[in-house]
Parts: structure tokens; C-alpha cells; sequence
């Protein structure tokens, strides 16, 4: 990757309106751009990350106007739910995340610079970019103006000299907010004020542009043409663009009704399947949402815990950490695999980002943590524990990247089984009466008591475990 400063990267990401909750189209683009921020980090370049708000917009009005409160109060609202969804989604916080609003002055003195270079002009107190003093306009998305014309979400408006042209200040209507300008009392466009925000934050040429998909036009072609043209200047040097979430197969959208919040999803399934789900894909790829998606990645998830927790329990187990030296070769080669899977993992992020690549060799490992904790008592505690201490550095770096096994196995399978008793409405205490009367009937030899209990638990999908340490139950 070719940077503007060596060692250091800028990145802007278009981030949330803020007029209603987020949804899972949300969380894959917070969640692809954050393992982009994680993995640059962890190979040690300095990222200056700017997520941005927008606090003003006619969504964000019609929803104050029909509450009868301000626009801050309903920006301040949801960017506080955004905040909150983020967390429980292990989304780190960006570097800089500036809100719309707090950038008026760099806005005015972005369009009176291109009005003043003659590629915007204003018309009744509206100020517009002319498409047609941009010659590369459509670089981006690789349309043809026809085609945008005819497909594009164009503004009606009298007052422009081309169907393309798009706003950059609007005057402002009764009732509506509004900030003084030369052009008089008015709003941004939606467009300019990441060009303001970005050049603010990152200067006028940065590395790394992203956003999902339906951003690239006429969202980001927009943006690439003000900037441009008052610059002379790329605005970016890599665009990133993550793809469609779809609802069982079918496109997202309010009018279908198959819009899914965050903070619904994370009642149904532990937030990190939420997670895993999303990096199952490369960001460019669509993917497809369903409970049986959801499912699958819970499946997966809780084979990784399992192999932490077989891991914490064995490392537990007593004795004196070893040298590494002292390994045997064939023991030594299982940390030789480990290091090698670590390796992979990053070579494949390196790779555009390949995190369906990466987790296959997040899998390979947990495999490969399963054979130690459960290999034959001739090898010897102190060794496993050696060869499980290199283990769970990997999985650390694993961890760390993706955002993911951040809990104690333990808390995990906990927290897991409590989102999956209160979705079933299973009876809790009828499960541990019906362990409790197992246990007695083993103790007592009736072996066929003891096989019907596991039977009718296994009916509501509840496995047990048996340990010297007692019995406990997971929900599949």
C-alpha cells in the first residue's frame, strides 16, 4: 500500500444520519471498517481514523418537527443509541468523530472557494456544483451521465442548469434550522460536509475512503468532484466500499418491513455471532441475513469457545511452566503450526482484507488446540501447558484483529445460554431439578433414569457435559 506519510494511515468513513436506530446494514460497515482499523494497527502504522456524524438533514427535521423538539435533541439521541450498539458490538471508538454541525465555517469556505473558481453557482439563496465544469464526473462509479440521469437519486429542483447538478448550500424554509452565509440564511447539502470533514481532519489528499456500497454513487462521486475541483488535488487513494446486506435474499428496505436494529439482533444472539457473522464475507461481498446465517456463525463461534475454554481448563492444570527448549521436535511442530496460522491470518488481511480467509485459519488453529487439550496422557501436562501458552497468544492476536473472543470462555457460555433460555423460554429451574435427579440416579446405578433425563433434555436441544468438577448444560 502506497501512503502519503510512511508509517502513518488516514482513513474516512461515511458514518450514521443520525434520525433513527441503527441497523444491521450499519453494523457491516462499523464492523468491516473496524477490523481494517485493528489490522493496520497490529502491523504497526499510526491510523488516524474519522467516522463522521450527520447532524443536520431533512430526515433528522421531519422527525424533530413531528416530536416537537429540536434537531439536537433527536441527533443527540441516536448518536448516544449508536454509541451504545457500537459497544456492544466491540467497534472501537475512531480517532476523530466530528459531527456535521460543528464544521459550518470549513463548508461556507469550501463552496465559496468553488463558486469563486466558477464550478458552483447560486440561485435564490440554493448554491449548486455544475457537473459539467467536472470533466472526470462518474470516474468513480464508472456511469455515463445518461445512465445517472435515468438512474440515479437526483434532486428535482427548477432551479438547477443540469439534472446532475447537486446541492451544496440550501436556503434554509420556515421552521427549519439555519446558519448565516453569503448566500444567506441556510443548510449544507449531505455531500459537502465529508469533503469539509476529511480535508479537516486528513488534509486534502488522504489514504483510505469508505462507506458501503450505495454510497459510491451519488454520495462519493459527488465528493470526489467539490473536493477535486477546489483542490486540484485526488481527494483519496484507495476507495473501500463494503457490500449489501440482504434480508433472506431479498433487498433491505423500510417499505418490505425487513429492517433489522442492532439492539434487537443482539437479544436473539450473542453479539460477537452478530460479528462473526459479518467477517464470514469478504467486505465487498453481498451477504445474506437470516436467522439460519446467524445460527451458523453462533455455531462457530461456540466451537472456538470451546477449544479457549479445553485450553484455560488444561493451562489451569497445574505444575511448572517449561522452557520452550526443552520440547521435543514433534512437540515443538505444534507451535511451529501456530506460528504459521498466525502468520496466514495476517497474510490474508494484507490481502485486501480477506477476513472469510483469515477466519479459516482461526478455525485451523482451534482444531489444532483441540488435539493438544485431548491428546493422549503420554505427553506430559507441562508440555501442553508450553505449547497452549504460544496458543493462546495467537488467539490473542487473533482476537485483537477481529474483534472477536473477548470474553472469558466461561463468561461467554454463560451470557450465550442466557440469550438462548430467554429466547426458547426454557424453564431454568426444571433443567437443573432434572440434572440434580440424573445425578442421584447415576449415584444410584440406574443407569436408564439417568439416559431418559439426557434424552428428554437433548429434546430441547440441551447438551450435557460430565466432568469430575459435576455436570453442566449448553443449549445447541
Amino acid at each position: 500500500m502506497q501512503l502519503i506519510q510512511e508509517g502513518a494511515v488516514g482513513m474516512y468513513v461515511c458514518g450514521i444520519t443520525a434520525y433513527d436506530v441503527c441497523h444491521v446494514g450499519h453494523a457491516r460497515a462499523a464492523v468491516v471498517f473496524d477490523v481494517v482499523f485493528r489490522h493496520l494497527k497490529a502491523r504497526g502504522y499510526t491510523v488516524t481514523y474519522v467516522k463522521n456524524f450527520t447532524d443536520i438533514d431533512d430526515k433528522i427535521i421531519d422527525r424533530a418537527n413531528k416530536e416537537g423538539v429540536g434537531i439536537d435533541q433527536i441527533a443527540e439521541r441516536y448518536i448516544k443509541l449508536h454509541d451504545e450498539d457500537m459497544a456492544a458490538l466491540n467497534v472501537l471508538t475512531p480517532t476523530v468523530t466530528p459531527r456535521a454541525t460543528g464544521h459550518m465555517a470549513e463548508m461556507i469556505a469550501l463552496i465559496a472557494k468553488l463558486e469563486e473558481k466558477g464550478i458552483a453557482y447560486s440561485v435564490d439563496g440554493d448554491v449548486f456544483f455544475a457537473v459539467n465544469k467536472f470533466s472526470t464526473y462518474g470516474g468513480l462509479s464508472g456511469r455515463h451521465p445518461d445512465e445517472m440521469i435515468a438512474g440515479a437519486r437526483v434532486d428535482v429542483n427548477d432551479k438547477k442548469r443540469n439534472p446532475l447538478d447537486f446541492v451544496l448550500w440550501k436556503k434554509s424554509k420556515e421552521g427549519e434550522p439555519f446558519w448565516p452565509s453569503p448566500w444567506g440564511e441556510g443548510r449544507p447539502g449531505w455531500h459537502i460536509e465529508c469533503s469539509a470533514m476529511s480535508r479537516r481532519y486528513l488534509g486534502e489528499t488522504f489514504d483510505i475512503h469508505g462507506g458501503g456500497e450505495d454510497l459510491i454513487f451519488p454520495h462519493h462521486e459527488n465528493e470526489i468532484a467539490q473536493s477535486q475541483a477546489a483542490t486540484g488535488k485526488p481527494l483519496a487513494h484507495y476507495w473501500m466500499h463494503n457490500g449489501f446486506v440482504k434480508i433472506n435474499a431479498e433487498k433491505m428496505s423500510k417499505s418490505l418491513g425487513n429492517i433489522f436494529p442492532i439492539r434487537e439482533i443482539i437479544k436473539q444472539y450473542h453479539p460477537e455471532a452478530l460479528r462473526l457473522f459479518m467477517l464470514q464475507s469478504h467486505y465487498r461481498s453481498p451477504v445474506d441475513y437470516s436467522d439460519a446465517s446467524l445460527r451458523e456463525a453462533r455455531t462457530a463461534l461456540i466451537r472456538c469457545y470451546t477449544a479457549l475454554q479445553l485450553m484455560k481448563q488444561t493451562r489451569a492444570g497445574g505444575g511448572v511452566l517449561q522452557a520452550r527448549e526443552k520440547l521435543q521436535p514433534a512437540e515443538l511442530q505444534y507451535i511451529n503450526q501456530l506460528q504459521e496460522l498466525k502468520d496466514k491470518f495476517d497474510a490474508a488481511l494484507d490481502d485486501d482484507f480477506n477476513t472469510a480467509q483469515a477466519l479459516g485459519y482461526v478455525f485451523d488453529a482451534a482444531r489444532l488446540i483441540n488435539q493438544v487439550t485431548t491428546a493422549e496422557k503420554k505427553m506430559p501436562v507441562w508440555v501442553k501447558q508450553v505449547i497452549l501458552d504460544a496458543a493462546a497468544g495467537v488467539f490473542t492476536h487473533f482476537g485483537d484483529v477481529l474483534g472477536v473472543f473477548q470474553s472469558d470462555p466461561d463468561r461467554f457460555f454463560h451470557a450465550d445460554r442466557s440469550i438462548e433460555v430467554a429466547k426458547r423460554g426454557l424453564d431454568v429451574s426444571r433443567i437443573t431439578d432434572l440434572i440434580l435427579e440424573r445425578q442421584k440416579a447415576r449415584e444410584e446405578k440406574d443407569w436408564s433414569r439417568a439416559d431418559d433425563i439426557r434424552k428428554e433434555l437433548a429434546l430441547q436441544n440441551i447438551t450435557l457435559k460430565d466432568s469430575a468438577g459435576g455436570t453442566t448444560w449448553s443449549i445447541d
